[in-house]
C-alpha cells in the first residue's frame, strides 16, 4: 500500500512539473515574439522616420479555456494532443496604423530565421461574415529550456486601429447577449464594420498622398543644398561627432 501511495505522489509531482513546463513554454513563446516586435519597433523609432506599430498585447489562454476548447472540438485530453491541435494558446496582437503596415510587418516577422510560418488567414482580403477583419498567422518558434527544446505555436493577429476598435466592441456586445445577437443588431454590426473598413481605406489614401508630398519636398530640399553649396545641419553634426570619435577635431 505504502509503495502505491509513494508512486502516486511521484506521479502527481511529475504531472505538475509537466503541466508547469507546458504552460511556461507558451509564456516564453509570447515573450520571444514580443521581444522581436520590440526590436522592430525600436529600429523604426531610431533609424526610420515612421513606426507602424501602435500597440502590442499578448495573452495566454487559461487552463479552463483550453480544456473547454478541447472538449468542444472533441480532441484527446493528452498534452501532446493539446499542443498539436490548440494552436492559439499563446496569442500576440499587433495594432498598426495603416492596412499596408499590416503586410509589411507580417513579411518582416515571416522572414526571421527562427520563425516557421504554419498558417496564414487573411480576414482583410476576405472578411468573416460578421464583418471581422484582421490578418492571422500561426507561427512556430523554438523555446530552449534546460533539458529540451519546445517547438511552440503562437497565434499572431495584426490589425489596424479601426479593425481593433470594431472587434473589441463587437466582442463585448456578443458576450452581453450570451453569443445570441438579435438579427437587426448583427446587421448593424456588419454595417459598422464596412464603415470602419472605408475609414481605413481613406486613411491609407491620405497616408500615401502625404508620403508622396514629403518625398517631393525632400528631393527639392536636396537639390537646393546642392545648388547653394550648403551642407545640411544634421550632416555637419554627424561629421563633427565622427571627428570627435576618431580624435581629429
Amino acid at each position: 500500500m505504502e509503495n502505491n501511495h509513494f508512486f502516486d505522489l511521484n506521479y502527481l509531482k511529475e504531472m505538475r512539473v509537466e503541466l508547469t513546463r507546458f504552460m511556461m513554454a507558451y509564456k516564453f513563446a509570447c515573450d520571444e515574439i514580443n521581444t522581436k516586435i520590440n526590436i522592430l519597433s525600436d529600429e523604426f523609432n531610431y533609424i526610420h522616420d515612421y513606426n507602424p506599430i501602435e500597440h502590442v498585447k499578448s495573452r495566454i489562454k487559461s487552463p479552463e479555456s483550453i480544456f473547454k476548447k478541447v472538449q468542444r472540438k472533441g480532441y484527446d485530453f493528452s498534452l501532446a494532443s493539446i499542443r498539436e491541435n490548440i494552436r492559439d494558446i499563446a496569442g500576440v496582437r499587433i495594432t498598426c496604423s495603416f492596412i499596408s503596415d499590416i503586410y509589411v510587418l507580417s513579411e518582416m516577422l515571416q522572414n526571421q530565421g527562427d520563425i516557421k510560418v504554419v498558417e496564414v488567414k487573411d480576414y482583410i482580403k476576405t472578411p468573416k461574415p460578421n464583418g471581422y477583419q484582421s490578418l492571422h498567422m500561426i507561427v512556430e518558434i523554438p523555446i530552449f529550456m534546460s533539458d529540451r527544446t519546445e517547438n511552440t505555436y503562437v497565434e499572431i493577429q495584426i490589425r489596424t486601429i479601426a479593425m481593433d476598435f470594431w472587434a473589441s466592441l463587437e466582442h463585448k456586445i456578443y458576450y452581453k447577449y450570451n453569443k445570441e445577437i438579435p438579427g437587426g443588431l448583427a446587421n448593424e454590426l456588419r454595417n459598422a464594420a464596412l464603415v470602419a473598413a472605408e475609414l481605413d481605406r481613406k486613411m491609407e489614401w491620405l497616408h500615401k498622398e502625404v508620403s508622396v508630398i514629403k518625398e517631393e519636398n525632400s528631393e527639392d530640399t536636396g537639390l537646393a543644398f546642392l545648388e547653394n553649396g550648403d551642407i545640411p545641419a544634421f550632416l555637419l553634426k554627424a561629421l563633427s561627432e565622427y571627428q570627435k570619435r576618431i580624435g581629429h577635431e
